[in-house]
C-alpha cells in the first residue's frame, strides 16, 4: 500500500496537483465519491473497484496538498472509532451519543 500511495504522489507531483487548488481536488474526491454510488446503485462491481480507487487516489493527492500523509490522516480516524460505541440501526452503524 505504501509504494501505491508513493506512485500515487509522484504522479500528482509529474502532473502539478500537488501545488493545485485543493478546492478544486475536493471537488474530484466528491465526483469520484458521487461514482461510487452510482456503481452500487447498478450493481458495477468492477466500475465500484475503479471508484474507490479512483476515490483513495484523490484523498492521497487532496492529503498532500495540505502537506499531510494520508496515513496518519487514517491512524487519526482509526484512533477514534476504534474506541467508539453503538449499534447497527437499518444496516447503519449508529454511534451511541445519536442513539
Amino acid at each position: 500500500m505504501n509504494q501505491l500511495i508513493e506512485k500515487v504522489k509522484q504522479w500528482s507531483i509529474e502532473k502539478g496537483l500537488d501545488h493545485a487548488e485543493p478546492s478544486k481536488q475536493f471537488l474530484k474526491v466528491v465526483e469520484e465519491t458521487g461514482e461510487i454510488a452510482a456503481a452500487i446503485a447498478r450493481n458495477d462491481m468492477e466500475e465500484l473497484q475503479d471508484a474507490i480507487g479512483d476515490t483513495i487516489v484523490t484523498l492521497i493527492i487532496l492529503a498532500q496538498q495540505h502537506e499531510m500523509e494520508v496515513e496518519e490522516c487514517l491512524e487519526q480516524a482509526y484512533n477514534v472509532i476504534c474506541r467508539r460505541t453503538g449499534r447497527m440501526v437499518n444496516g447503519v452503524f449508529v454511534k451511541s451519543e445519536d442513539l
